[in-house]
């Protein structure tokens, strides 16, 4: 743990500047409480797709060990997905299967990870959540089921996704997972 300060990595699956999921993350950024900091990862757009072939200590991609470090730094993790074709992003997959490396001890291993997200379909993006934290736990992440926003993009009104009842819903995810990050230590 970070001393002094619990820090909780950020990942987007979505691109978009102005998407509902990235606003989701600049809430619970910005609604943190003393102590903990909830730091975006940016630049995955920038990351290149996992190949083997790119990942030896002398010629991984910039982006990629950018990733890594973020990770690393990391006490925990905070997902947030929207869902594309039935699951979660290409670039978020991506993230992960950087982030699951090397094999027993890439950055998510061990340390508590939770998904939300938002999403247009009828189920609020449901799947592509349950296909991260599937992910992130064949990946090594201590995966906090309890961590759980579903937003229906449908049926938002002028606020967007910033309503006092996601602030609050925000509030207690990070709550949640910087209590787990306190029984991992």
């Amino acid at each position: 743990m970070s001393e002094g300060n619990i820090n909780i990595a950020v990942l987007v699956g979505s691109l978009r500047a102005g998407s509902h999921n990235r606003a989701l993350a600049e809430l619970a950024a910005a609604n943190a409480p003393e102590g903990v900091s909830l730091t975006i990862v940016e630049g995955l757009n920038d990351v290149p797709f996992y190949n083997e072939d790119i990942d030896t200590a002398d010629a991984i991609p910039a982006a990629a060990a950018a990733l890594r470090d973020a990770g690393v730094a990391a006490d925990a993790f905070l997902f947030v997905t929207p869902e594309y074709n039935g699951t979660m992003s290409a670039v978020l997959k991506n993230a992960i299967d950087w982030l699951s490396r090397p094999y027993g001890a890439g950055a998510l291993s061990g340390k508590p990870a939770g998904v939300i997200g938002a999403a247009l379909g009828q189920y609020a993006g449901t799947w592509s959540r349950q296909d991260t934290r599937k992910s992130i736990g064949i990946a090594g992440a201590n995966v906090v089921e309890a961590v759980e926003i579903g937003i229906g993009t449908g049926a938002l009104g002028d606020e967007g996704v910033a309503t006092a009842e996601t602030i609050e819903q925000l509030v207690e995810v990070v709550r949640v997972l910087t209590a787990e990050v306190a029984v991992a230590a």
